[in-house]
């Protein structure tokens, strides 16, 4: 998952990650996770969408990774 559009709202709002723990209910695990593009629950997305009253899609973009597998192969 890639979460520079979340990184740039932040910006925008003048928050910080942890303005956006407090308002969403986040632990600092999640943040970290957020913060490293590792994948959240819907859940956690449909909180931090709330308490920035925006959408998923503003949010953050699903990165397609090519299974690099089949090119060793």
């Amino acid at each position: 998952m890639d979460y520079k559009k979340l990184w740039k709202i932040l910006i925008d709002k003048n928050m910080t990650k942890r303005d956006l723990s407090v308002a969403a209910k986040l632990s600092q695990h999640t943040i970290n996770k957020l913060n490293h593009g590792n994948t959240v629950t819907t859940e956690t997305l449909a909180e931090i969408c709330v308490a920035l009253q925006c959408n998923i899609g503003d949010i953050c973009d699903v990165v397609l990774v090519r299974d690099t597998r089949k090119v060793m192969e």
